[in-house]
């Protein structure tokens, strides 16, 4: 039988493992902010100046990724001090200001996709695109797998979620990636904006979840982010 001090011992050390899982996560998030970050200032940047609807759009996306990684991280906070079930204030207002700005985002690439085809405008070229949507492939892979391995081993569905919402951006850098490096190669007409309507769809979805999650105060996906 296990003596008192064992049962001590292995408590606590239960406890700093929790602890330090817990810390991974928050670092995890953090970096997460300043890479959106990053990538929609490069993004939006190249895009307006290129003329590529796609490019522009997934940055406006990364952007509002930053406002929902904020969310994610104060709840990370949380749970370092107390088991977490439900979204606070803070984080039911982080995910309605993301719902309405993914709306907007779709509203906005689907009409500026129109107006493109309608106007037979083309980019002058998709190479930031291509680095971007590299870059952003290899970075959220990395991410996804870091968080999906700390959420299982935390136990916590809600940062297991926010591994599964990481890949789905992973997805959307595809797009990106595809539409960029099709025209670039083949200057086949329209697919920057075919490839901004893909990423608008995208956004409609995550918007979509984002006001599902604050109406239930829910940490987990519950359709677009779930994925093995």
């Amino acid at each position: 039988m296990q003596t008192l001090e064992n049962i001590n011992l292995t408590l606590d050390n239960r406890a700093k493992t929790k602890d330090r899982l817990l810390h991974t996560a928050f670092v995890l998030s953090i970096i997460t902010i300043l890479y959106n970050l990053m990538e929609g200032g490069v993004s939006t940047f190249y895009g307006f100046q290129d003329e590529t609807l796609s490019l522009f759009g997934f940055g406006v996306d990364s952007f509002i990724e930053v406002v929902s990684a904020t969310g994610i991280a104060h709840m990370i906070w949380r749970m370092k001090r107390s088991p977490v079930e439900h979204a606070d204030r803070f984080e039911k207002q982080a995910l309605r200001v993301t719902g309405i700005s993914f709306y907007i985002l779709t509203a906005g690439l689907a009409a500026g996709a129109v107006m493109n085809i309608y106007a037979r405008a083309r980019p002058e070229t998709t190479i930031v695109g291509i680095i971007v949507s590299v870059v952003s492939i290899f970075t959220m892979y990395y991410l996804y797998r870091i968080k999906l391995k700390t959420g299982k081993a935390l136990q916590s569905d809600p940062i297991i979620s926010d591994a599964n919402c990481t890949k789905t951006c992973f997805y959307l850098s595809f797009i990106l990636l595809v539409s960029s490096a099709l025209y670039e190669l083949m200057h086949i007409p329209y697919i920057d904006a075919l490839g901004s309507m893909g990423i608008a769809w995208y956004a409609f979805r995550e918007g979509r979840e984002a006001f599902e999650k604050s109406r239930k105060g829910s940490l987990v996906c519950t359709d677009n982010c779930h994925v093995e």
